[in-house]
């Protein structure tokens, strides 16, 4: 699998899971990685809420 796919993946998952909630937890979590000063986790959630958006504005959440 690719980094794209698994972070596809997560965002559609969290979005079938959380629903409209879905990007606030993302936002909470980014906020949580910023502050434990994991860049690595930052960017891979970062990219996940970049996949969660374009997703929501396609409206393609099934």
């Amino acid at each position: 699998m690719t980094n794209d796919q698994i972070t596809l993946g997560a965002a559609m998952m969290l979005l079938r899971r959380h629903g409209d909630e879905a990007p606030t937890k993302v936002a909470a979590r980014i906020g949580e990685l910023a502050v434990e000063g994991d860049w690595e986790g930052l960017t891979f959630w970062k990219t996940v809420a970049s996949k969660m958006d374009q997703i929501l504005r396609a409206g393609s959440v099934q």
